[in-house]
């Protein structure tokens, strides 16, 4: 039978009696219908997987306690970090949520020249805090333990000027370097650039050249903003990380 797995945002021990959130509790009882005495798995980020039984079911709160602690060992042998141009609508969600089940470490969204998204530090918040719901369901569904690290939105130049990764590249159809020749050793850490719909400008790219990016080529066809980084997502676990 198919334990649920549910993140809540607070520490975990065995041994332990918590009330779940209000949200959690509804999924759990009212859309999943399950009753005292069920079993269910919830995660923190911190690595484990906590069983836990439902001890008492309220009308807005249920009881559970903590019965054991598993260390998941999921996580990608890669440290990427996938920095996004914000993308339009619906499509960042996707971004992120597929990011999230390929394994990605950490997640910048960063503003480029032709990032159509305007986000003052009040929406920008809001947009954070959605994300974070995203990264947290994804990790539900693919079986995770740890969440991608989520850096605030920030203009391209300022995250690339902090980048210390040892491989930082930019998808750019017109680069000469692709993925076969590239090597990537244990340990490595990889950023890859990835623009929004209309591409990062000859101002970005020249930004980020400065700040010592290469260009990468993904084949011969220019990919949609929100293919782009899924695939070479993939491509690298498939050379490189836990798809060989």
């Amino acid at each position: 039978m198919r334990t649920h797995r549910s993140f809540i945002d607070t520490p975990l021990a065995v041994g332990q009696r918590l009330a779940l959130s209000e949200a959690v509790s509804a999924h759990l009882v009212k859309v999943l219908r399950l009753e005292a005495g069920a079993i269910c798995q919830l995660f923190n980020g911190d690595g484990f997987d906590y069983e836990a039984r439902l001890v008492s079911l309220e009308k807005r709160s249920t009881q559970v306690e903590v019965l054991s602690r598993r260390d998941v060992g999921n996580e990608s042998p890669l440290a990427i970090t996938l920095a996004q141009g914000i993308a339009r609508g619906d499509k960042m969600d996707w971004i992120l949520q597929k990011a999230t089940e390929l394994g990605v470490a950490r997640i910048a969204p960063v503003l480029t020249e032709r990032t159509e998204v305007k986000l003052d530090a009040e929406r920008s918040e809001k947009k954070s805090q959605h994300w974070r719901g995203v990264l947290a369901a994804a990790c539900e569904q693919s079986g995770r333990a740890v969440l991608p690290e989520l850096l605030a939105p920030q203009a391209l130049v300022k995250f690339a000027a902090a980048d210390g990764n040892t491989h930082r590249l930019v998808l750019d159809p017109e680069a000469g370097q692709s993925l076969a020749t590239l090597s990537v050793a244990a340990g490595d850490s990889i950023t890859l650039v990835i623009g929004p719909e209309g591409g990062l400008s000859d101002r970005d790219l020249a930004a980020l050249r400065v700040a010592g990016y290469t260009g990468l080529r993904l084949g011969p066809r220019i990919l949609r903003t929100e293919t782009a980084g899924i695939a070479t997502l993939a491509a690298l676990n498939a050379l490189f990380g836990d798809w060989r």
